[in-house]
């Protein structure tokens, strides 16, 4: 069978599978969720024996040291997953709400009612907790979900997905809510990225090569989940201490997520205090900063920022650090190499504060506070697929809500036009 015959009768099952699901109650929906952390945790040891080839892989890959703490899998990463499915079923069902109502002056009663988006397919790359975290999702919000990770993670998400599987079969649901695409070559990518006549949205998550490759080849519907360039801005009125703290740990606490820091501006009038502390901080994780020229004279171990590094991605123990002479050259700069993803003031004026987070148009922005927190699981949703970047129907973190779609109800009693 080739790839084009495979992802058709995957895309036929998913829409069968759909017609079940789309129809689920809210206890059924619970119960196959309950069962895959049930699941996650009873086999937690096949998933880490699968997991460990994928690193193996790898590592003979020659792929950086963040990329792999992205693969990487232990007993409580996969705890974080069980547990990020059971806040998922602690969330109200988003299915048949009814968002608004009206009765026209010819006795039509119209509502809007939440429905399911319908098959969503996800591209992504080497976080086998997508697999899990996107399957929870759609499943809660009663959309089947056709998932292609990367071939760095193949075995994990084999494992996690059958797990998953069986799972939602003994529940009564069709297995087929949750399909991996197992085959790896970019053909499989590209053709799904075609498959209108069975996916409804395509959610790509992962760097910037894979997410602009879909935005520009997909005639499916794209929510595009961003790469991070991330900010922080430390005003003149900051607390240099907090600043520190809030670099330290939106830089360092995990450097291969899209949330993390990956560029700092200071203002010219704290810009050596602050740049002393915050280096102080930094050098514990050893972190290259790259900086312009005044930065430099401040830290001479600093490399020379380029033009490029402004607008970069790290995803590594590296910083880009510029000096502004105000918060008006910060918000430029931030709206000329922002990414949309997450930006942040550190400040103790209130004006300040909020001429940023009026000015800053990016789908978080933050007053005193690390960028880290630009997750679906830090804002109450239970998880996330992604973190939308883009501005038409979802924006920042994907979670039940931005899974939905509508319709609306028309009750009449014999109306005509």
């Amino acid at each position: 069978m080739d790839n084009g015959e495979y992802l058709i009768k995957m895309g036929e099952r998913a829409k069968e599978a759909a017609k079940t699901l789309s129809k689920a109650s809210s206890d059924l929906k619970n119960k196959a969720l309950k069962s895959i952390t049930e699941n996650l945790r009873e086999f937690s040891h096949e998933i880490i024996e699968a997991n460990k080839k994928d690193i193996e892989n790898a590592k003979k890959m020659n792929i950086s040291g963040a990329m792999i703490d992205r693969l990487t899998l232990t007993k409580e990463r996969i705890e974080g997953i069980a547990v990020s499915a059971e806040e998922i079923i602690a969330l109200e069902d988003p299915i048949g709400k009814t968002l608004s109502g009206t009765t026209r002056p010819n006795g039509l009663k119209i509502s809007k009612v939440t429905i399911p988006l319908g098959v969503i397919a996800v591209i992504y790359e080497a976080r086998p907790n997508v697999t899990a975290d996107a399957a929870a999702l759609c499943l809660k919000s009663g959309n089947t979900v056709i998932l292609r990770g990367g071939k760095e993670a193949i075995n994990s998400n084999k494992a996690i997905t059958d797990i998953m599987r069986k799972a939602i079969k003994d529940a009564g649901l069709p297995e087929d809510c949750v399909q991996l695409i197992e085959r790896t070559d970019r053909e499989t990518a590209s053709l799904l990225m075609k498959l209108n006549k069975y996916v409804d949205v395509l959610i790509p998550r992962g760097g910037a090569g894979l997410i602009n490759s879909v935005v520009q080849n997909s005639t499916v519907p794209v929510i595009r989940t961003g790469e991070g360039n991330c900010h922080i801005y430390v005003d003149k009125d900051a607390d240099i201490d907090m600043a520190a703290d809030i670099v330290y740990n939106a830089k360092t606490s995990r450097v291969s997520v899209c949330n993390a820091c990956e560029s700092l501006l200071i203002h010219k009038d704290i810009a050596e205090l602050a740049l002393i502390a915050i280096n102080e901080r930094l050098k514990e994780k050893n972190v290259l900063i790259i900086g312009d020229e005044m930065v430099r004279s401040v830290l001479p171990d600093a490399a020379e920022a380029t033009e490029e590094d402004w607008g970069t991605e790290y995803l590594d123990y590296k910083i880009s650090v510029k000096i502004v002479k105000d918060i008006d050259e910060a918000i430029a700069h931030i709206s000329k190499y922002t990414t949309d993803h997450s930006e942040c003031i550190v400040t103790d004026s209130y004006e300040a504060g909020e001429k940023f987070v009026n000015e800053v148009n990016s789908s978080a922005v933050y007053i005193n506070a690390s960028t880290r927190f630009t997750d679906g699981g830090q804002f109450g949703f239970g998880a996330e697929i992604g973190i939308s970047t883009q501005k038409l129907h979802a924006r920042g973190p994907v979670g039940l809500p931005e899974l939905t779609s509508y319709k609306y109800i028309i009750r009449g009693n014999g109306q005509t036009r």
